[in-house]
């Protein structure tokens, strides 16, 4: 894994299923096993429209009931899936309610003719679909209908070759770095979270959630883990610059010293610029990118998962393995890292600039 962090190009030297999201972070405790720990993320909760137990299934008896709870709240373990799913169902639910349906009455022309009617992404759609999908299988389970009315329902083609995450180039990279003032210690800390978003291709997601004892020292080297979506945890090495970056912040914020399982990256009080004990959220860290994006004079467009995008296209234009790669992203396919890459982009672009009409 040294090799593809080593070698990316915009060194700052040179300058001079359902998505899931983990729900915890992972202790070191030596040679033991990894325990898992709480994180200081809040917890997602459910708007109010969808919390509620929809009218179809209150109706429904005992075992509707029953059924609603156990998909909404015992099989779907993730927040993000859990609020998706709950207002596609929801939706649905309130849909069937208005066209006097009852759970045992909905076919899969209901469920068609109720995607069709959506003014939604095709993308969007096939996670409805997904959802009720899900959900009627567990009314089947306990009962509570005989067949899965939208097991038969045909989803919209989509078929995706490049993702729709705009791409941050090398240049913008470093122009954003350079363009950080680093006399206080929220510019310190903010040069240390966009260093890693660049250096370790991690989610903002899962640089949110890192604590004190997620960055330490192997005796070879420094190394960042994280807490991944799908629950899984993966160590990433710190290359030598990431290293002064998140140094330096420590010691301009006395942290060396503090509790293991307190976050690393903390709010600050706007007016004094000093660190609270509170952890910065990936809403908060998405803020300040998009601050200091505008203060780089670079496009509003780009976000936190922008850094994915330049990191795995700048490998793989290095002529990195696709694997290691892809090891390094943390995806279970390399399709997704594929759609990561925009090196065929910068191939269209010249051959329409060739167009002589």
């Amino acid at each position: 894994m040294n090799q593809p962090l080593d070698c990316l190009a915009f060194s700052w030297g040179s300058m001079d299923e359902p998505i899931k999201i983990a729900d915890v972070g992972l202790a070191n405790t030596g040679d033991a096993e990894l325990v898992p720990v709480a994180t200081t993320q809040p917890a997602l909760t459910l708007g109010r429209a969808d919390s509620e137990m929809p009218a179809l299934v209150a109706a429904g008896g005992a075992a509707a009931q029953f059924a609603w709870e156990e998909f909404i709240y015992g099989k779907i373990r993730n927040p993000h899936t859990r609020a998706a799913y709950a207002h596609a169902v929801s939706q649905f639910l309130r849909h069937c309610k208005s066209i006097d349906k009852e759970l045992p009455t909905i076919t899969p022309r209901d469920v068609g003719s109720y995607l069709d009617g959506l003014v939604y992404a095709p993308a969007t759609k096939k996670l409805h679909l997904s959802a009720l999908r899900h959900f009627f299988d567990t009314l089947v389970t306990r009962h509570v209908v005989v067949l899965n009315a939208a097991a038969s329902v045909r989803g919209e083609r989509l078929q995706v070759v490049e993702g729709k995450t705009p791409e941050m180039s090398a240049q913008q990279a470093r122009k954003l770095m350079t363009s950080i003032d680093v006399d206080s210690i929220v510019g310190l800390r903010d040069r240390a979270i966009i260093g890693i978003l660049i250096y370790t291709a991690a989610r903002v997601g899962a640089i949110a959630k890192l604590q004190m004892q997620h960055y330490f020292d192997t005796g070879e080297q420094y190394c960042l883990r994280f807490a991944e979506k799908g629950g899984k945890s993966r160590e990433i090495p710190v290359r030598h610059d990431l290293q002064q970056f998140i140094t330096a912040y420590l010691t301009a914020g006395a942290l060396a010293g503090t509790d293991k399982s307190s976050p690393l990256f903390r709010t600050a009080i706007r007016r004094t610029k000093r660190l609270t004990d509170n952890s910065m959220t990936a809403g908060d860290m998405g803020r300040m990118l998009k601050r200091r994006l505008k203060n780089a004079g670079l496009p509003s467009r780009l976000s936190p998962h922008s850094f994915r995008v330049t990191t795995i296209t700048d490998l793989l234009s290095q002529g990195v393995p696709l694997e290691d790669v892809q090891n390094l992203a943390g995806h279970a396919d390399p399709r997704t890292t594929r759609l990561y890459d925009r090196r065929q982009r910068k191939v269209t672009r010249n051959i329409v600039e060739r167009i002589s009409i």
